[in-house]
C-alpha cells in the first residue's frame, strides 16, 4: 500500500547500530508500506515493545480513530497515527512525535535496509529496482545508500 507522507531515518537503534524508520503523516511525498491485520491487543502489544513498556496492557486507541493522532509520550514510536482505511478498517501505525525536518537524520544499518526492503517487497506491490530506489531515496538513508546498494543488500539475503 501506499500513504501520504515520508519515511524518514533518525535516531539510533541499539538493535539495528543505526537510524530508525518513522513516518510522517504530514510530509509531502509517499510511503511505501506493508500492512499486517492484527487484533487490538497483538497492536497494543507490538506497540508497547516498541515503546520499551510491558506488553500486555490495553491501549485505548479512541483518540487516534477519531483525531488520527494520538501522543502518548515523548520517545520514539510513542505517537499514533491513523494513516487511512484499507477495506473499512483503520491502518494504524506509532512514530515519533516530531516531524521529519525537526530531527537529525541518521544513516540506517545495511541490515535494517535488507529487512525493510525486504518486507517491502514481500507485500507484492513493487519491485527490486521501485523498492531499492524507494528506500534509498528517503532522508537519512539518502546520501549513504544507493539504489545499486540497496539492490545488493537484497541479493545477499537471498
Amino acid at each position: 500500500m501506499e500513504l501520504t507522507g515520508a519515511m524518514y531515518f533518525a535516531t539510533e537503534s541499539p538493535v539495528w547500530g543505526g537510524g530508525r524508520a518513522f513516518y510522517d503523516p504530514h510530509a509531502a511525498g509517499r510511503v511505501l508500506a506493508r500492512a499486517h491485520l492484527v487484533t487490538v491487543q497483538q497492536f497494543a502489544d507490538i506497540a508497547a515493545q516498541e515503546m520499551y513498556r510491558v506488553p500486555g496492557a490495553n491501549l485505548d486507541l479512541v483518540e487516534v480513530l477519531t483525531q488520527g493522532r494520538d501522543v502518548l509520550g515523548e520517545g520514539r514510536y510513542e505517537t499514533l497515527v491513523c494513516a487511512g482505511q484499507v477495506d473499512d478498517m483503520p491502518v494504524l501505525t506509532f512514530t515519533a512525535p516530531w516531524a521529519m525536518e525537526d530531527v537529525q537524520w541518521v544513516p540506517p544499518s545495511s541490515a535494517y535496509v535488507r529487512f525493510l526492503s525486504s518486507g517491502l517487497l514481500s507485500a507484492g506491490a513493487w519491485d527490486v529496482q521501485a523498492v531499492a530506489s524507494y528506500v534509498a531515496a528517503c532522508p537519512g538513508a539518502q546520501g549513504h545508500w544507493s539504489q545499486q546498494q540497496v539492490i545488493d543488500l537484497l541479493d545477499e539475503g537471498v
